[in-house]
């Protein structure tokens, strides 16, 4: 052989040993692409759920409803995207939209970890580890509050339970929650500037402590007229209709 073939043929072997290893990883950066983005398209035949009654942030029913449904979820948590598919809809078309109840969200973001102040520190509970920093459970509920703020609450909420995609897997990171807002046709100027500044920080730090003191055991966790009740739609209705009957 040639020493012009043997040259050409080094030249061949080597420039092929640099392109493998690109070719992979631009091959696997494609992959990773493609499992964040192919879960969006659940996302755009997503028609906004309509309410009878009034809504005003996370709550939806008549104000002076004689009976208050309050449920702590986490927006990983799954079993609450099965509560939030299968039971809270009921409770919504028969009590909720019959002026029976008013029903609230609140937010137990705790999945990401949270902050637990030593005693006598002057501190308080966090929903955010200061350790961890914001998480994709904090990050859902700062922005579906953004939502909120926009009147969309409810169809952020049923967006991020479509989507979820299993416990800190990347299925509620940021560039995602902001998809979701444009799917939803948000806003988006209004929407960034909220999500950025984390503005219900406090909102959603006063539910988290809410559920604390009530010594929520998990999630979801619903309490009718402040009892705590189990989950299921049979054990909520019961606990509903005893409420109503008391005079």
């Amino acid at each position: 052989m040639s020493r012009r073939l043997i040259k050409a043929r080094r030249r061949k072997q080597r420039l092929m040993s640099w392109l493998w290893p690109v070719l992979l990883m631009t091959i696997g950066a494609v992959l990773v692409a493609l499992a964040l983005i192919l879960p969006l398209a659940r996302v755009g035949n997503y028609e906004p759920r309509t309410f009878g009654a009034p809504v005003n942030g996370t709550s939806v029913g008549q104000p002076d409803a004689p009976v208050r449904v309050d449920v702590w979820e986490d927006f990983q948590c799954p079993a609450c995207a099965e509560y939030s598919e299968r039971i809270e809809t009921r409770l919504i078309a028969d009590y909720v939209e019959t002026g029976k109840v008013l029903y609230t969200y609140h937010f137990f973001p705790f999945l990401d970890g949270a902050d637990y102040p030593a005693e006598g520190q002057g501190g308080r509970l966090h929903y955010i580890s200061s350790v961890n920093g914001a998480g994709e459970s904090d990050q859902a509920s700062n922005a579906a509050m953004c939502a909120a703020e926009q009147g969309r609450f409810w169809d952020y909420h049923d967006t991020l339970y479509r989507n979820w995609n299993g416990e800190n897997r990347g299925a509620f990171a940021d560039a995602r929650l902001i998809l979701f807002a444009e799917n939803i046709g948000l806003d988006m100027n209004a929407f960034r500037q909220c999500f950025a500044e984390n503005r219900y920080e406090e909102f959603i730090q006063a539910d988290f402590v809410a559920g604390i003191e009530r010594a929520i055991p998990g999630t979801p966790t619903v309490f009718v007229n402040d009892v705590r009740v189990s989950t299921s739609y049979e054990a909520i209705a019961a606990a509903i209709e005893a409420a109503l009957a008391r005079p």
